[in-house]
């Protein structure tokens, strides 16, 4: 018999639904989760934590535990990466007011601002502050309330269906909203079984075709690197999943083949979303006609529009993506000016260029923040990822801008690549398949591109990395 958890969004998962942790061997039903979950909320009430407390434990199990005992203690979850250091917990933890930090060890409590009659968080309050920016400085924090939460695993599941989810596996980091929402809470809901294995290591990544073997995987939800890991360290699983998705950064039309022919599924679905819709907007399979670089298709409910130069809002052309959703955050976290700013009316302003056809498919063209200003014109640096990334002997590539005293900004990369590389004839190359002032005048040859916590490139880093090698010709 389940411990009634009164949680809106616990309510949604299906009885059927079972939790395994890969790494200790652990596996549990919704009953017994329910159970630890009741247990955790009465230690968090007999503490007094109250109003919000930041999740950081490092065993995945413990990790969604202690959210839902939250939720069910009256107050709200900060999560944030198990790995950052102390300082940059108590950093957010400041910032967001927390009244605990939730680490897997002892309750260190710092404030009790409710006592033990605390009732379940209700439907529309501040639930879930997903941390999307550095812990160093000023965290951002993004909030969704449970509402928003169910509906997008409404829409998730209307979109992808149950059979899909009934085996499904989780390699994304649970405070990363892809993982959370998009993987784990969506396959509860489904009622399937859920593997988690976050962020596997590079030995780990050996045994990822054996994994998929043996669990019968017929679902995941990835990003393009570990895709780039996973095909050159493992060998092929015989067992083909019924679905795949891959996001949180830009999939070239190449590596979008790659992982079909991989896997042997051709449902591999290129997947646009962000954090303040929760997860997923949009998403199309590779085998629906006209695939190729930056098409997300059409939204999962809600509506895309774009808003062109002249400040007017269109539902087919070229400018900055808009998205509406019932999945829309409530807002950033103690940043009322910055809330305002992401939006243009209704519309969430993704900071995407885009272009929407006669259809009401997206093709992303890059980031706005991204676009190097070469002369006047603007180049997407996507653009020249994805260029890059079709030549055969380029693994992965990152394209930023550095100083030019005549054009202003030029065109730079750098790329992670098979031994021999010839960077003359790459350049060559990229001149016979893009305008001129796109060929990158200066590529940097290094063993990895820096990323984030969350595996996304942030491209000032890659900058300050490549200048930092001295190298680059």
């Amino acid at each position: 018999m389940r411990v009634p958890i009164g949680s809106m969004l616990f309510s949604l998962f299906d009885g059927r639904a079972r939790l395994v942790d890969r790494r200790s061997d652990t596996e549990i039903g919704l009953d017994a989760f329910a159970a630890a979950i009741g247990a955790r909320t009465d230690e968090f009430r007999r503490a007094g934590i109250g109003g919000s407390a930041v999740v950081a434990c490092p065993k995945p199990l413990d990790y969604l535990r202690d959210i839902f005992a939250l939720w069910e203690a009256g107050a709200a979850a900060v999560t944030v990466n198990p790995a950052i250091t102390g300082e940059e917990r108590r950093n957010v933890v400041a910032a967001t007011g927390a009244s605990a930090l939730l680490d897997g060890g002892a309750l260190d409590v710092a404030l009790a601002s409710h006592g033990a009659d605390a009732g379940p968080l209700g439907p529309d309050d501040p639930a879930l502050v997903l941390m999307t920016s550095g812990t160093t400085g000023r965290p951002k924090g993004i909030v969704h309330t449970q509402r928003s939460l169910a509906a997008r695993i409404a829409l998730n599941l209307a979109a992808i269906g149950a059979a899909d989810l009934e085996r499904s596996l989780c390699i994304l980091p649970l405070h990363f909203g892809h993982g959370m929402i998009g993987n784990v809470f969506t396959a509860l809901a489904a009622g399937g079984r859920l593997v988690l294995w976050p962020q596997p290591g590079v030995e780990e990544m050996r045994g990822f075709g054996a994994l998929v073997d043996a669990e019968r995987l017929t679902f995941m939800s990835s990003t393009p690197t570990f895709w780039t890991v996973a095909m050159r360290l493992s060998p092929r699983p015989a067992h083909k999943m019924r679905r795949v998705h891959v996001g949180s950064a830009p999939l070239s039309l190449p590596q979008w083949r790659a992982v079909a022919d991989w896997t042997g599924c051709g449902r591999v679905f290129n997947m646009y979303g962000m954090t303040e819709t929760a997860n997923w907007f949009a998403g199309v399979s590779l085998e629906e006609a006209g695939a190729a670089d930056g098409l997300v298709g059409r939204p999962w409910g809600g509506a895309a529009a774009v808003l062109g130069e002249d400040g007017q809002v269109r539902r087919e052309g070229v400018g900055e993506v808009l998205a509406a959703t019932p999945s829309m955050m409530n807002g950033y976290l103690g940043m009322e000016a910055e809330t305002r700013a992401a939006f243009h009316g209704p519309w969430l302003r993704t900071g995407d260029t885009g272009r929407i056809d006669a259809e009401g498919r997206i093709t992303l063209i890059g980031r706005i923040k991204n676009e190097i200003n070469r002369g006047g014109v603007k180049i997407p640096a996507e653009e020249i990822d994805m260029l890059l990334e079709r030549h055969p002997q380029v693994r992965e590539a990152c394209a930023f801008a550095l100083p030019d005293p005549v054009a202003g900004e030029a065109v730079a990369a750098m790329v992670v690549a098979e031994a021999g590389l010839d960077l003359p004839a790459l350049r060559a190359w990229c001149r016979e398949r893009c305008r001129a002032e796109a060929v990158p005048t200066r590529i940097f040859v290094m063993d990895a591109i820096p990323r984030n916590d969350r595996g996304k490139i942030v491209r000032a880093r890659v900058r300050e990395a490549a200048l930092a090698s001295g190298a680059g010709a």
